[in-house]
């Protein structure tokens, strides 16, 4: 029996779940299907879903098409519609053996969607870190309980709800006995973490708990929302070696106008004094950033002040989105910028964010670092920049390693004797 084979779109969370999934529906005896995660961030996102749904069934006429994810869950009618699927299964429907086990013997539904804001509990489920003995990925949170304006993410993952501190700390040592040397926190709105919680704890309260009660070598966490950050956040930043110089910030926008008419809960002052605040705590700090351009009413002087951003806030790794109105999200109906000058402002933002990774590598070059091996030839810093080797390295393993060179958008580097 074929094995199901996966077909991942959007975020960390989608391919941490992709791999979840694949274990729930090889662990039931899927066979010969194709699982499509779907992603729903931006009308392009579901038109690239649509358009690999329909490449797969040219390609595999025999096998089954089961189609999930964000779009689906918000969609499931017009997903269904389609000739090239079989089956169309909710967010979270997909994340239970029951559903795995009905896919198996036929006796699934073609269309298993149900309420997503009924849902009140997130399991913690455990995966083997994408295929890789590098790093693992946690999921602790899922969900959102606020309203931007663009974004329809809210309707495919529903409410903000939290796993437990206890499973995420039991899930974590049983990944490090297993030999992961790196820990990667997931979730929708990952600074919510905890607020369904009894005492409400903040992620601080998690994050510091992880690395009291663990020992995990190194601790990840994905991305957060500056102005939701907590005391106890801040003092892991500050005091604990073992958290990753890495922070990937929600911004969205530079200015304050677009700001409020995106619902956002910052201005572009709080994000400015985030960043210097965890710098000046962790002088080897990077950051990262989601920024949309071409929001609409967007001017070109408000533009700017997104552009500034990268300064201001000294990012590095910029994740640019040409904004794409959603069906049923408030930003849909307001007035929009020309399309070409999304894609233009889109490129300058690229650009921007070329010159400061750039940047960030060039000022690597002599320093050493400890570096967690992704493939015999490939690992990571501490500030996620890729490091390549001219020798093998053990898969899995942190070597320490001396910057020798930039090459591409990644580093060289040479490995370092150590004491024993």
């Amino acid at each position: 029996m074929k094995p199901p084979v996966l077909s991942n779109h959007g975020c960390r969370l989608n391919a941490y779940e992709a791999e979840a999934m694949k274990d729930l529906a090889t662990q039931a005896g899927v066979g010969n299907a194709i699982i499509v995660n779907t992603c729903a961030v931006t009308a392009e996102a579901v038109r690239k879903g649509r358009q690999d749904i329909r490449k797969l069934r040219r390609e595999n006429p025999d096998a089954r098409i089961i189609v999930t994810g964000c779009a689906a869950q918000t969609d499931p009618e017009s997903f269904a519609a389609m000739g090239e699927v079989n089956h169309v299964i909710g967010n979270t429907e997909k994340m239970q053996p029951a559903t795995w086990a009905g896919l198996a013997t036929g006796t699934t539904e073609p269309v298993q969607v149900d309420d997503i804001m009924s849902v009140t509990e997130t399991a913690g489920h455990l995966i083997d870190g994408f295929g890789t003995r590098s790093r693992a990925y946690v999921q602790v949170q899922n969900g959102c309980d606020h309203r931007c304006t663009f974004c329809i993410i809210p309707y495919g993952r529903g409410n903000s709800r939290s796993v437990p501190a206890g499973v995420v700390v039991d899930q974590i040592n049983r990944l490090v006995a297993r030999g992961f040397n790196e820990i990667v926190l997931t979730g929708v709105d990952l600074t919510s973490w905890g607020a369904d919680l009894p005492g409400q704890p903040p992620l601080g309260d998690l994050v510091a708990r992880i690395l009291k009660l663990t020992d995990v070598p190194r601790l990840r966490i994905s991305s957060i929302d500056s102005i939701e950050v907590d005391e106890a956040l801040m003092r892991c930043i500050a005091e604990e070696p073992r958290l990753m110089p890495h922070l990937h910030l929600s911004l969205q926008h530079g200015a304050d106008l677009i700001l409020k008419r995106m619902k956002r809960r910052h201005l572009r002052g709080d994000a400015i004094a985030f960043a210097r605040e965890a710098r000046q705590l962790r002088h080897d700090m990077t950051f990262g950033a989601d920024i949309i351009a071409g929001f609409p009413t967007e001017t070109e002087a408000h533009f700017e002040d997104s552009l500034a951003l990268v300064e201001d806030c000294d990012l590095t790794w910029l994740h640019v989105f040409p904004y794409s109105a959603r069906a049923g999200t408030p930003a849909a109906k307001m007035p929009p910028v020309d399309g070409k000058l999304v894609k233009d402002r889109a490129a300058r933002l690229r650009a921007a964010g070329a010159a400061a990774v750039a940047r960030h590598l060039g000022a690597q070059i002599g320093r050493e670092h400890d570096i967690l091996m992704e493939a015999p030839r490939m690992g990571r810093t501490p500030q996620f920049a890729e490091v390549h080797f001219a020798e093998d390295q053990p898969e899995g393993r942190i070597v320490r390693a001396r910057i020798t060179g930039v090459d591409g958008t990644g580093l060289t580097g040479e490995t370092v004797l150590t004491e024993a």
